[in-house]
């Protein structure tokens, strides 16, 4: 019984069919294929229901799941363990936020991927809120402040930011002073999110109001250009625009909190070693150049 037929087992059932799993692995369904008729017939028993709508657990599929799960973790494990220092082997699936990712978190993981040459590194960049369990990745770099979850998360840097508007917006609505007035005002959001701000020791919390929304920061930044509302945004994202003057800061006595950048990573025991290596590459850069950290 080869590993890769396992690992490719879990993919298939996690993914929920050969096609997804097959994207996942980086290999053609037909390899996907060939390896779980191979670990079907060694076993002597059917893993997987297959039909024209998709693949499906059996009974005995659900249950030895978790075993080959668990045996290609410990394998996994094991490589770590005697590989050489500073050696990373196998695969990493990353999830970026699609705001400033590409410009900001992509030259890290490029660097990473340089001084690991045995590593694949897969990254997808989607504000979207990544499942890590259900799509199978290792880890994701999540900004903001985040939600209470099962999920365990290491902060590698600080995240600056504003409420901004446009001089237009500013001058047909005016510029609200108050957290009372912020909450009267158009907010351009990401969808039904809160507001934080500061009043000397204490955080307030506020929940906009707004027409307005995107699952991407770059899109929030054009709807403030445009004049459409208030936008809460990372430094990195507005400096250009307030320096131009197509931007200025609003709630100047109430600003927000400084939020984090963080690697998420599913519950478990341990990081594995390639999990570490990223984050502490991640904090490196971040004290190496702060305005890494400026992101969506």
């Amino acid at each position: 019984m080869e590993i890769e037929e396992l690992r490719t087992f879990v993919e298939v059932a996690d993914a929920g069919g050969v096609s997804p799993a097959a994207q996942r692995l980086g290999v053609a369904k037909s390899i996907v294929s060939r390896r779980l008729l191979r670990l079907e017939a060694e076993l002597g028993v059917q893993l997987l229901a297959r039909s024209t709508r998709g693949t499906a657990l059996t009974e005995a599929g659900a249950i030895f799941r978790d075993y080959a799960a668990r045996v290609c973790t410990e394998v996994d494990a094991a490589k770590e363990m005697i590989s050489p220092a500073g050696e990373l082997r196998g695969r990493l699936r990353i999830a970026a936020p699609l705001s400033f990712g590409p410009t900001h978190f992509a030259p890290i993981i490029a660097e990473m991927a340089q001084r690991h040459p045995e590593l694949h590194i897969q990254t997808c960049y989607t504000d979207r809120f990544v499942d890590l369990i259900a799509e199978g990745y290792d880890c994701a770099i999540r900004v903001g402040y985040l939600p209470d979850s099962t999920l365990i998360a290491r902060r590698v840097g600080p995240i600056y930011g504003k409420f901004v508007a446009s001089p237009g917006y500013v001058k047909a609505h005016g510029s609200p002073e108050t957290p009372e007035e912020l909450v009267t005002h158009q907010a351009l959001m990401q969808g039904t999110e809160a507001w934080q701000l500061t009043d000397g020791d204490k955080i307030l919390t506020v929940r906009p109001q707004g027409r307005f929304k995107a699952d991407n920061g770059t899109a929030l930044l054009a709807a403030a250009v445009a004049g459409l509302g208030i936008a809460y945004l990372p430094d990195g994202l507005t400096d250009d625009h307030i320096a131009s003057g197509t931007l200025v800061p609003v709630m100047l006595r109430h600003q927000p909190p400084p939020a984090g950048a963080y690697v998420v990573r599913p519950p478990g025991q341990h990081p594995s070693r390639k999990i570490k290596a990223l984050t502490e590459l991640l904090i490196e850069s971040c004290e190496r150049d702060p305005r890494t950290a400026q992101i969506v």
